[in-house]
């Protein structure tokens, strides 16, 4: 027996948190996840089109951390949930560094400021990097809003999108591209 995609029950503008609390599908919470599921689907068009096959292997992984990332944000902080939900480590946020500093031993010095652009996948990973930088907006403002968000979660969507331009730049590199330097007109 198969279970149809449609419930029905967001209908009238609510859903649920993991935990059951009803919100309405404007919440904070909802928007924070919702963001990051929007980020997850842009790195898997990235991994989509790049080639390098250890990248490949790193977006993957990255995507893992934002389901762990998204089920997280979905959760009422309130309720216990019986769901075993995996947990962010220290460990990941090392890796996106480690990444980061591996592409800035083979990228050249920035000069200037970057306009996004030269090529489809160094634009399609500045626009990742873009919406990572909403989703992390997001989670900083549950938490200004007194809505519990582990700090770990904001540390790493901010390494993350650290890591994106960081890829981007790399990638520029690898496809034989230049970068397009932002020169200010005055």
């Amino acid at each position: 027996m198969s279970f149809k995609i449609y419930t029905k029950t967001g209908d009238r503008g609510n859903t649920s948190l993991i935990g059951g609390t009803k919100v309405p599908k404007s919440h904070l919470r909802i928007e924070a996840y919702g963001t990051i599921d929007e980020l997850n689907s842009h790195i898997g068009l990235c991994r989509d089109i790049i080639t390098d096959d250890q990248t490949r292997e790193m977006l993957k992984e990255i995507q893992d951390r934002l389901f762990t990332i998204g089920s997280c944000l979905a959760c009422d902080p309130e309720k216990e949930t019986a769901l075993m939900i995996p947990d962010l480590k220290e460990a990941d946020i090392t890796l996106l560094e480690t990444e980061i500093d591996r592409m800035s031993e083979a990228t050249p010095p920035m000069k200037s400021f970057v306009l996004p652009g030269g090529h489809p996948t160094v634009s399609q990973l500045h626009i990742a990097r873009c919406v990572c930088r909403r989703a992390e907006r997001c989670c900083v403002r549950l938490q200004m809003e007194d809505m519990p968000v582990e700090s770990i979660l904001i540390k790493y969507v901010n390494r993350l999108s650290d890591y994106l331009f960081m890829l981007s730049r790399y990638m520029t590199v690898k496809l034989g591209t230049e970068e397009i330097p932002w020169k200010p007109r005055v």
